[in-house]
């Protein structure tokens, strides 16, 4: 019980680490629709009303980045770049081509945003790609 009580994390890389794969899978779930030429044609389509620039370069840009981001932020690969395509992306359907109702429509973006910001601060952690490659150690979190 005194873990509960406590305000040390609890499991904090393994926990990151666990969150991390799976907002990446989510990513790249989403991102696959990049393969879906009908999906992307009405993704174009939106774009093309809300008066986008360039919409089906715009279209592939965006799920790739989503596919491409996903897979990175799987693996913790470059974790840090990865995400920002991401976070643009998120951004982009959250604030342009949504109304910036981050508490209602548009809450699912955001979240995605939020949570890659978490990464983009807190690094990919102790079980990623990004940790066996570049070998640097963990600075040691401090909760005060």
């Amino acid at each position: 019980m005194k873990y509960f009580f406590s305000s040390q994390g609890l499991y904090q890389q393994t926990g990151l680490g666990l969150i991390r794969i799976l907002v990446g899978a989510f990513m790249i779930f989403h991102g696959w629709e990049v393969f879906d030429s009908d999906k992307m044609s009405g993704y174009s389509k939106w774009l093309t009303d809300l008066h986008f620039p360039a919409p089906v370069l715009m279209t592939y840009l965006g799920k790739g980045s989503e596919f491409v981001g996903g897979v990175l932020l799987t693996l913790g690969l470059l974790t840090r770049l990865a995400i920002i395509p991401i976070i643009l992306t998120m951004a982009t359907i959250c604030f342009g081509m949504g109304k910036g109702k981050i508490f209602m429509d548009d809450q699912h973006p955001f979240l995605f945003i939020l949570l890659c910001l978490v990464f983009f601060f807190c690094g990919p952690g102790r079980y990623s790609l990004d940790k066996i490659i570049f070998k640097k150690k963990e600075p040691k979190m401090v909760v005060s």
